[in-house]
């Protein structure tokens, strides 16, 4: 069987568990076909709604990545992708121990083509992508009924999605590398050809234009819709622009970026938190004020009701888990030093003499007791346990997939990209300054160095919330991670590794290579010498 009908296996059993039994199953019980699937949402487009639900479902899907449930407590949805990439980058320190299960992206050799993390990543987005694929053909792209629009620009906007993250995972970011391979486009017009031939990879272009050309017409659907989403696990007309934001930041359209960005601050009724509101620990729910776009998660998912195998797990410092145990997460020595004292961002972190004066009596015992966290430098606090209960294992924590302070950030360097680095830096001083840091003056002159402090204050702002490895990427900034605390805890993951190296990026996975017959070895990403540790 080919590589793509094993992916359009998994991807439809995904949605045939997510999603409710009247889309997936005829009244007797026998499976539908997609053809009849796309009569019954022809017919009555809010059934259709349960294929959405199953898009959505899919961030937070339980093992599913690799297809066989084999016990990889890594494989948790589009939370391992945030943390794997974090975990490659330079600012979030996390132990060589047997419980760190992210320690493949720690020491990189999550890059080689036949390791498990690079399938992982590959057959979840690719399986949203099919989920998305369904969607988007099961509805006239003419529909004037608001619900239907409603509907396909979810499947437009979530598959722009994947695709913008597979783009930045399997090749060099888009400035400079327009013509290079990308990964294999698979839309509704062409999945039936690609699981029967096979797909050829797609050039950094071409998946860069269907991602702008589905953002635009999600946007289009999404204009003055009257529909309104039940939650955050959908997007609304703010989280398009936002993404596409986003997008247009990677592809320095610099204007485009900062209008973006603008139009999805004024569209969307999130706004940043306040200074005080953003002391201490929080981030752990959909319901905050400033989230625009998140993973939601039930008490009742499997992520949750395995204990341990979801993402809080692996993050959180004051709930039961991995974390907790030994593989916990911390902030890198020079960024937390970048940090003013007057700055509240620095609650979000155990500070030098392994104190917060932001946590409570109850907190600050939690991490002097059994585990000893309160021993590890600049411990993460930003990330509260579900409803702050201390120790427990219900770790249904929601997950932030777009907040609104990110918006004011590209804003602020797209502006000064375009041409207007005064304004930029204006932009910047006036966020950190009224919601962060109210001593806090942007002192830079030139573009340059307004994008330089704009990517010091995401480094911040977004610590944990996996964009950070993204703006490496983009940047060009390379793996330096002399001096960064690992020099105590893991010296043989100290590497200075260069913005073109091919360890960089990911390799197509082994199982896509043999199983798509319009694919071969020589087709996949570089290889590559795995990095060897520097001195600090």
């Amino acid at each position: 069987m080919k590589l793509y009908n094993k992916i359009f296996v998994l991807a439809t059993s995904a949605l045939a568990l997510t999603a409710c039994v009247d889309l997936n199953t005829a009244p007797q019980g026998s499976l539908i076909t997609t053809e009849q699937k796309k009569e019954v949402l022809n017919a009555d487009p809010a059934k259709i709604s349960a294929g959405v639900a199953g898009i959505a479902s899919m961030f937070n899907q339980y093992m599913g990545g690799l297809g066989t449930g084999n016990g990889y407590h890594s494989d948790f949805g589009f939370g391992s992708i945030m943390l794997d990439t974090d975990c490659r980058g330079i600012d979030m320190l996390s132990p060589n121990v047997g419980y760190n299960w992210f320690s493949d992206a720690c020491d990189l050799s999550d890059h080689v083509y036949s390791y498990g993390t690079t399938l992982m990543f590959w057959n979840d987005l690719y399986q949203q992508i099919y989920s998305a694929n369904l969607v988007v053909a099961g509805i006239d792209p003419a529909t004037e009924e608001p619900l239907s629009k409603f509907y396909l620009a979810q499947g437009l906007a979530m598959r722009a999605f994947d695709y913008f993250v597979l783009a930045q995972l399997y090749q060099f970011t888009y400035k400079g590398h327009e013509n290079l391979p990308c990964v294999p486009l698979i839309l509704d017009t062409n999945a039936q050809q690609c699981a029967e031939e096979g797909a050829a990879r797609s050039s950094v272009q071409e998946v860069y234009d269907q991602i702008i050309t589905d953002l635009d017409s999600a946007v289009e659907l999404l204009a003055d819709n009257p529909t309104v989403r039940d939650d955050k696990r959908y997007v609304d007309l703010a989280t398009v622009y936002g993404i596409r934001a986003r997008v247009n930041l990677v592809m320095q359209n610099w204007g485009d970026a900062a209008s973006d960005a603008q139009a999805a601050i004024a569209a969307s009724s999130a706004t940043p938190l306040s200074q005080k509101e953003a002391t201490g620990p929080g981030f752990n729910s959909s319901s905050l004020h400033n989230w625009m776009w998140a993973i939601v998660i039930a008490e009742t998912d499997r992520v949750v009701t395995s204990g341990i195998v979801n993402w809080i797990s692996h993050m959180g410092s004051f709930n039961y888990g991995y974390a907790s145990v030994g593989g916990w997460k911390s902030c890198s020595i020079p960024l937390y030093s970048s940090i003013n004292a007057t700055d509240v961002r620095r609650t979000w972190w155990l500070d030098d003499s392994k104190s917060n004066k932001a946590l409570s009596k109850e907190q600050m015992a939690f991490l002097t007791g059994m585990y000893k966290l309160r021993e590890i430098p600049h411990l993460q606090t930003k990330f509260n346990s579900y409803n702050g209960v201390l120790n427990q294992s219900t770790n249904a924590n929601d997950i932030p997939l777009m907040r609104i302070e990110e918006m004011y950030l590209i804003d602020a360097e797209a502006t000064a990209m375009a041409g207007n680095p005064a304004l930029g830096a204006s932009k910047l001083e006036e966020f950190v300054k009224t919601y962060r840091d109210g001593k806090y003056a942007c002192r830079a002159s030139s573009a340059a160095d307004v994008q330089e402090q704009v990517w010091l204050q995401r480094r911040i702002e977004l610590w944990g919330e996996g964009l950070s490895y993204f703006d490496i990427l983009r940047l060009e900034k390379g793996i330096d991670r002399r001096g960064i605390g690992y020099a105590d805890i893991a010296p043989e993951w100290i590497f200075n590794v260069a913005p073109d190296d091919p360890y960089m990026i990911y390799c197509l996975p082994k199982s896509e290579i043999e199983g798509n017959p319009k694919l071969t070895d020589a087709d996949n990403n570089a290889p590559g010498e795995a990095p060897k540790p520097v001195q600090e």
